[in-house]
């Protein structure tokens, strides 16, 4: 499914940084990002990432953002009486890459190179999500990143993953059986992993 057949609308941003093992995307819109555990694909042929951080910040470094807000009394209101406060800011989030396309086929390993920088980045649609996820090979890429917060990025991912299937306890099980061998040795970290996805 390459990205010239997602509309133009479906857009959240573009690759702004990449590494052969992440891509980070600047949003559109403020505080349209997709969510932590999401996945999205960057380029063409695609490259699949699992976002694993999501930060508003100022766009220029040196213009600190300030407390606007101490005479409002909802915080709405305060974008109301500051319409520059979108101009000011910026939303990103970075995501791991867990796979890519190749000849019409989904692989789940690291591309050859990463996408390129000003790559258009879409949010992965359910049936995507479903035919992507149908195998699980990618959850080694995110449990062996050594991401501060690993474990909360893959209960993320795959509450997120199975909310697209349509037999999201077989998915789970599914998830949870693969943990489960790549996490032999480590009980303790499976265990709460396994928390995560089924609070």
């Amino acid at each position: 499914m390459a990205s010239a057949d997602t509309p133009a609308s479906q857009r959240v941003g573009e690759v702004v940084q990449a590494s052969s093992t992440s891509f980070a995307t600047q949003c559109y819109q403020l505080y349209h990002s997709p969510p932590l555990g999401a996945l999205v694909r960057a380029g063409s042929p695609g490259v699949y990432g699992v976002v694993y951080l999501v930060s508003t910040q100022p766009l220029e470094p040196s213009r600190p953002v300030l407390a606007r807000g101490e005479g409002a009394a909802t915080e709405e209101e305060v974008y109301q009486n500051n319409p520059q406060i979108a101009r000011l800011l910026t939303s990103r989030f970075e995501a791991l890459i867990v796979g890519h396309q190749s000849n019409g086929d989904s692989l789940q390993f690291l591309p050859p190179l990463p996408p390129r920088v000003h790559s258009f980045v879409y949010p992965c649609p359910p049936v995507e999500v479903v035919a992507f996820t149908s195998r699980l090979d990618f959850l080694t890429l995110v449990v062996s990143s050594g991401l501060a917060g690993a474990d909360e990025v893959v209960g993320a991912c795959l509450r997120q993953v199975a909310a697209a299937h349509p037999d999201r306890r077989g998915f789970l099980l599914r998830a949870g059986r693969a943990l489960a061998t790549e996490l032999a040795g480590d009980v303790a970290r499976l265990s709460t992993i396994l928390r995560r996805v089924a609070p």
